[in-house]
């Protein structure tokens, strides 16, 4: 039997066999010393996620993916990046209003016959001769408003009042069936019209059939 020489830990981290007595390396040293290594020996990271590393002036933490209860809502998706993600759905339930200093009075949602409508607002200024309103503050439609219908009261004067026959569905119905202001209405436009035909071939024809004496007429 040959005596063997126990290698030293720092001989295996360098790579040396052990030697025999005389010298020699055996055959079968290397293997006898790793599987004594490997029972004896055991080496394994120290890692702590909770240590704080400071760089210059910064403090790095440790990534919050491999904390618990942090990284995943309810177990399966990833939280939001910020809270107006999360307040999001809220704000689309809330009804868009004016605000309380204005009754929060709603936006409704706008349908043709509810632009049609407002257009005829906007334009009341040229329907009846007799009435002068305040200028637009703006060319667009409003956003905030409501539709009601006027009531007359007992102390209002009768002709001040539409009756049920003149009473339509819509503003425009109104305005329509109303023979005055129709009758306006092709008054100004014929106005208009020998406005913009002033100096035109058709008007100096009128001029010339008008200097033409009553016999020379056909």
């Amino acid at each position: 039997m040959f005596n063997r020489k126990i290698q030293t830990n720092q001989d295996v981290q360098e790579g040396v066999r052990p030697l025999m007595d005389d010298g020699s390396k055996g055959p079968h040293a290397n293997g006898i010393i790793r599987s004594s290594l490997k029972a004896e020996f055991r080496w394994s990271p120290k890692v702590t996620l909770s240590a704080r590393k400071k760089v210059g002036t910064s403090e790095t933490h440790p990534t919050s993916f491999w904390l618990k209860n942090k990284s995943l809502q309810d177990g399966l998706c990833v939280p939001p990046l910020s809270r107006d993600k999360l307040n999001k759905p809220a704000r689309k339930q809330k009804k868009d209003t004016a605000g309380d200093k204005w009754y929060n009075v709603p936006a409704p949602i706008m349908t043709p016959e509810l632009k049609q409508e407002l257009q005829l607002v906007k334009l009341r200024g040229v329907l009846d001769p007799k009435r002068h309103y305040k200028a637009e503050d703006s060319r667009g439609l409003p956003q905030y408003f409501q539709v009601g219908t006027v009531v007359g009261g007992p102390a209002d004067f009768y002709s001040g009042r539409l009756t049920k026959r003149e009473q339509k569905a819509s503003l425009a119905s109104e305005l329509l069936a109303d023979s005055s202001l129709s009758a306006y209405r092709k008054r100004k436009y014929l106005e208009i019209q020998d406005q913009k035909q002033a100096g035109g071939k058709g008007f100096f024809k009128k001029k010339q059939k008008k200097r033409k004496p009553s016999w020379a007429q056909i």
